[in-house]
């Protein structure tokens, strides 16, 4: 073979490979697509679509929102610049709200034992691009320590950080929202110094009746003052515009605590 069919035999090779696209075996393999999140559209921002099949879900994936009436009579507590605590995250739809409500010089700390809740309060929060949530993974309770939560829908068994509420280090509060029911008592347990420095407004969801009876007397000794509220589940002015009421008669059973020192009131509500 003389030296012209050299190289039109290698002109040819090099057409074939570029027209069979093989891939020489050095080169790194295409990277599997990866399946996109979804995301909600809600009254305040975007929010990671959850498997689940709680009240929360149902209503973000319907209305965009999720306990809007309790928003709506918080408002008149917060100011720009106030500092706010909710416990349990709940996709972090709530924290979007209040985050506008104490605006760019306040803070809202959402403090979430579950470590998925967290995971998905914390993509909340940076898809948002929130810089005044502070996300904690953390139980509060009265010491500090370890707790064992017990499995949950959507929710594996685990152990999560104990915390009182005075050792978190906060400048100031005024807002205390907590949405576990039934755990009014052990938070207080953990948050004397921070009641008596600061006192601030406490709004929580009741479970039993002994539990309500004993979280409000506990609250009245603090020289809480107590008043009955019982918001909608669904808001007619839902932000998607439905008029379809999946929750008829359904509502939260909370109490929304002021301290007697302080000047806020409640006259369209029942004092307890």
């Amino acid at each position: 073979m003389n030296h012209v069919e050299n190289i039109m035999n290698v002109m040819d090779a090099a057409t074939i490979t570029k027209d069979a696209h093989i891939t020489p075996s050095h080169a790194p393999a295409a990277a599997p697509a990866q399946p996109m999140v979804p995301m909600w559209n809600t009254r305040y921002g975007i929010v990671p679509a959850s498997q689940t099949d709680d009240l929360v879900t149902q209503s973000l994936k319907s209305y965009g929102e999720w306990a809007e009436h309790e928003l709506d009579i918080i408002a008149a507590l917060l100011d720009e610049g106030s500092i706010a605590v909710q416990y349990g995250a709940e996709l972090g739809a709530q924290a979007l709200g209040l985050a506008r409500l104490v605006g760019g010089t306040g803070q809202v700390h959402v403090i979430e034992p579950r470590r998925l809740a967290h995971i998905t309060l914390c993509t909340s929060v940076a898809l948002n691009g929130l810089q005044n949530v502070y996300p904690h993974h953390v139980t509060l309770g009265d010491r500090n320590g370890q707790v064992d939560l017990p499995a949950s829908p959507g929710h594996p068994q685990e152990r999560a950080r104990l915390a009182a509420l005075d050792s978190i280090e906060l400048p100031a509060l005024q807002l205390l929202k907590i949405n576990p029911p039934g755990c009014l008592l052990a938070v207080l347990a953990g948050a004397g110094g921070m009641l008596r420095e600061y006192k601030p407004a406490i709004y929580f969801r009741l479970s039993t009746m002994d539990l309500a009876l004993s979280g409000i007397a506990a609250l009245k000794a603090k020289g809480y003052r107590c008043w009955s509220h019982l918001p909608h589940l669904y808001n007619p002015s839902n932000f998607s515009g439905s008029k379809h009421n999946i929750f008829p008669g359904f509502v939260n059973q909370n109490v929304i605590a002021v301290h007697q020192d302080t000047s806020a009131g409640f006259e369209n509500l029942v004092e307890l």
